[in-house]
């Protein structure tokens, strides 16, 4: 049954009538015939043996490189990984779990799992199945050797009958047939299986059978000879309308490989098999890998934010354990209310290190349906663990009103993800196996895989030299509400000029600001929130299109990066957008709106006009003709405010673009924008878009402080410094009410300075919908930016363009930074001086030292 089928008898199960089933998206889209079918479960023979070692015991050895042994036990599917340099034995499972005083139940049959399945029932609602419980137990898995591994397979759950495969109802007279066909066992059970209805024509299904007296009526049917077109025939004698289910069988494969100094594990696409009866929400991959007891001292890697740590049995059990999406929520998906506040993941790994080691995990494909989960020992089980789940297929709440009732039925996406789900686990020792090393460890790997730009070099312009970047965004005008006559309109108020803006800059070099960043929003196409960028029109209330050119030619002039600042993966009005065409759809089939957050109650507000996501379908003709419009300016950089920050799925009946598929395509905009040799700005900074970027805005300083954290880490930094120059947010308009917070925070994160400014007075956003431009008058900010800058640059001057090479917590409060060159820094957010590695540091200081190489 394909699952438009089944959405739609679903329906009219609920409602009693006719509805259309599952809306989704797929410009190929699958029926049932289309999609492969599992053949029949064939059980594997036992693996051969290569070798073996006595530190894991009872499991066979299956390959080996230099590096790395990996071992398997083909009774349970446990599979673990020997790293010969350290002795170190990394198990997909923790060896000891039958001792857990904790688990019980199905906890503790997952503890004995490699993969999770959590599927969607007739109603919408989530079961789960695991290879332990569903397979193993059954005896239904089956292993192959693969080049350097081993291949699992598993079949979750049996075809056995149920109740359902029995008629609701019989006449009486089918009834006293099969009894002359079975024996007296037999008789019993069926006497006991229907009993006489209201009619004494018709005997009804008895619904309490279970256990032996169900296994006893389905064999009594079995040695009648009873057929499903007989089946059919009762139902029609009684015009009765059931439907036998399809069993509820799952099928999914698992690959480990080793390459290196790392096991890569993939649970292949073409291996996933299910019932579009029952389809498959997330599936989780070997959720206790190197999980670790009570008795352990260690932390778990998070990518939340910038990073963060949470330490093994914090007994943080009252809380809720850690889950986030990389890259961030779907807007797709989010509702008119969502709207709370949390730093994103914007890098696809997470990790744990152990006193003996470390593992960095990094999700090689499939991250843009990947969530990160977490938790520590003391709630289900014993156990401090980490592991990635993906999304196969979206689910959302349809409301149809039948007959003057609402009612809600479950609608899916079309298509399951098209990406295969993989795993890279890199193993640590000694002195990298801390956060600091794995950041390194997965910058290396960027570089191997062309996931980071060119290293940078502080002679590479005359615009960087060895300055710390100071980013300014300048906001040119803004839509506001007039009145004229009484009659309420909207104009264009300008807020700062190009004109305007070259005096702001003149200014600021004046008071020795140097290597100036700036990004100038709303200059084109009617303001900040601007029309779709598939033509460019400078507006006149900045100065048109001569004063752009005016201000390109003055920025190089004065050795200024220049970054015109543009929206193109969002529509923020629909003003000269066609939403019904070009916006991308939920799984209810509307245009997916977006509302502003209403920042008192932290939620979306649907009394305000909303933005609108733009398909990734039209994304790269959008980005082909801003280019086309914009070549005559000869500009030098641009400025991306979503591209690098969103992925969004486009769920079109008929022309489904996943969140994979989008993904690829933000990679082809962005290539597209390179190679009309732009320097780009993102906004915020996912991993996907690294490769294509020299700067990054709002990148992010610290973590969501979910309560299960421990640290924020600056993770993210030590992967980028020295590649892409970042800062936080804009100053003006962070938490921070402490200056010497924020430039202590610059110097712990090697951060640039970021303020956000407009030329008019402040309440010139009075009567609009910028309540957060809020202290923005450049002259206030002036002097205060100026000392600013000339603390951090004093250290950071001096770090330009170098790799953060390690981060250390000395105390609380106190941290140390060291950079490639062999400088370090020493910050103390404490109100008291402090002592760190031998070195006084006042309170609200920092100390500079090392020899610069």
């Amino acid at each position: 049954m394909s699952l438009k089928k089944y959405a739609l008898l679903t329906s009219l199960f609920l409602f009693g009538i006719m509805t259309a089933g599952c809306a989704g998206a797929g410009s190929d889209k699958q029926t049932e015939a289309d999609r492969p079918v599992a053949a029949e479960f064939v059980k594997g023979t036992a693996l051969p043996v290569s070798f073996t070692d006595p530190r894991v015991a009872d499991m066979k050895g299956v390959a080996a490189n230099n590096r790395l042994q990996l071992f398997a036990d083909d009774q349970s599917g446990v599979i673990a990984v020997l790293d010969k340099n350290s002795g170190e034995v990394w198990y997909s499972n923790p060896p000891k779990r039958e001792s857990d005083k904790l688990a019980t139940g199905i906890n503790k049959d997952l503890l004995s799992a490699q993969l999770k399945i959590d599927f969607h029932n007739a109603f919408g609602q989530l079961s789960s199945v695991n290879s332990y419980t569903d397979s193993v137990i059954h005896k239904q898995v089956r292993f192959e050797s693969i080049p350097n591994g081993i291949r699992v397979t598993y079949q979750f759950g049996t075809d056995e009958k149920t109740a359902d495969d029995i008629p609701i109802k019989l006449t009486k007279a089918r009834l006293e047939e099969l009894k002359g066909k079975v024996d007296k066992t037999g008789q019993r059970a069926l006497t006991i299986a229907y009993k006489e209805d209201t009619d004494p024509s018709v005997y009804v299904r008895n619904d309490s059978l279970a256990g032996i007296q169900l296994k006893r009526t389905l064999q009594a049917f079995e040695d009648a000879g009873y057929t499903d077109e007989d089946f059919r025939k009762d139902l029609e004698a009684l015009q009765l309308e059931q439907t036998k289910p399809e069993p509820r069988i799952f099928r999914a494969s698992i690959e480990y490989t080793l390459d290196g100094d790392s096991l890569v594990v993939k649970v292949p696409a073409s291996g996933i098999h299910f019932s579009d009866e029952y389809p498959i929400n997330t599936i989780s991959i070997l959720s206790y890998f190197g999980a670790e007891g009570e008795e352990t001292e260690g932390s778990l890697f998070v990518p939340d934010g910038s990073g963060a740590l949470i330490h093994f049995n914090n007994g943080k059990i009252n809380y809720s354990s850690y889950k986030q999406r990389i890259y961030g929520s779907d807007l797709t998906m989010e509702s008119v209310n969502d709207g709370v506040w949390e730093e994103k993941a914007r890098l696809p790994v997470f990790g744990m290190i152990r006193r003996e080691g470390a593992f960095l995990g990094i999700i090689e494909e499939g991250d843009s349906v990947a969530s990160v989960n977490a938790d520590v020992s003391g709630k289900l089980n014993g156990y401090n663990y980490v592991y990635p789940s993906f999304y196969v297929i979206n689910k959302d709440q349809v409301t149809l009103d039948a007959n003057g009732q609402e009612r809600s039925s479950p609608r899916y996406q079309e298509n399951p993800t098209k990406s295969d789900f993989t795993i890279r686990y890199a193993f640590l020792g000694g002195d990298e196996a801390t956060y600091s090393g794995m950041a390194q460890y997965y910058q290396q790997y960027l570089i191997k895989t062309h996931g980071l730009p060119e290293p940078k070099s502080a002679s590479e312009s005359t615009n960087s030299g060895g300055d710390a970047p100071f980013y300014l965004q300048l906001i040119g005008n803004i839509s506001k509400n007039k009145h004229m006559a009484g009659i309420p309109y909207k104009a264009l108020e300008p807020l700062t000029t190009f004109k305007q803006a070259e005096n702001i800059v003149n200014q600021v070099q004046k008071r020795n600001i140097r290597n100036i960043k700036l990004q100038y929003s709303g200059w084109f196409n009617k303001g900040l929130d601007h029309q779709v960028p598939d033509h460019v029109s400078v507006d006149r209330a900045v100065g048109g299109s001569k004063a752009l050119q005016e201000f390109i030619s003055f920025a190089r002039d004065k050795d200024l990066s220049f970054f015109p600042d543009v929206y193109i993966a969002e529509a923020r009005t629909s003003d000269g957008f066609d939403v019904t065409k070009k916006a991308s759809r939920t799984l209810k089939g509307d245009p997916a709106a977006i509302y502003p957050i209403e920042p008192v109650l932290n939620q979306r507000d649907n009394t305000k006009a909303p933005s609108y996501v733009v398909s990734p379908r039209y994304l790269m003709k959008i980005v082909d003709s801003m280019l086309n419009e914009l070549d005559g300016y000869r500009l030098e950089g641009i400025s991306l405010r979503d591209l690098g920050n969103r992925l969004n799925i486009d769920y079109r009946a008929n022309h489904q673009i996943d969140r994979t598929e989008s993904e690829s395509i933000s990679n082809q905009a962005l290539t597209r924008i390179r190679e009309r040799n732009l320097k780009i700005m993102a906004n915020g900074g996912n991993a996907y878009a690294f490769p294509y970027v020299t700067d990054i805005t709002n990148a992010p300083m610290t973590n969501s402080g979910f309560k299960i954290e421990d640290e924020a880490i600056p993770f993210y930094q030590m992967v980028v410094r020295g590649y892409i120059d970042y800062t936080g947010m804009p100053y003006n308009l962070s938490t921070f009410n402490d200056m010497n917070q924020y430039i202590l925070k610059c110097l712990e994160y090697g951060s640039g300075i970021y303020f956000k400014w407009i030329h008019e007075p402040n309440d010139s956003v009075k009567d609009s919908d910028y309540d957060d431009l809020y202290a923005v008058n450049y002259e206030q900010w002036l002097d205060q930016a100026a000392q600013i800058y000339g603390n951090v640059n004093e250290v950071l001057g001096k770090v330009h363009n170098q790799k953060m090479i390690s981060h250390e917590k000395l105390s609380d409060g106190v941290f140390k930074t060291v950079y490639e060159n062999g400088i370090y820094v020493i910050v103390n957010y404490n109100q008291s001086r402090v002592q760190a590695d031998g070195i006084n540091v006042e309170a609200g200081g920092y100390v500079m030292g090392g020899v610069q190489k």
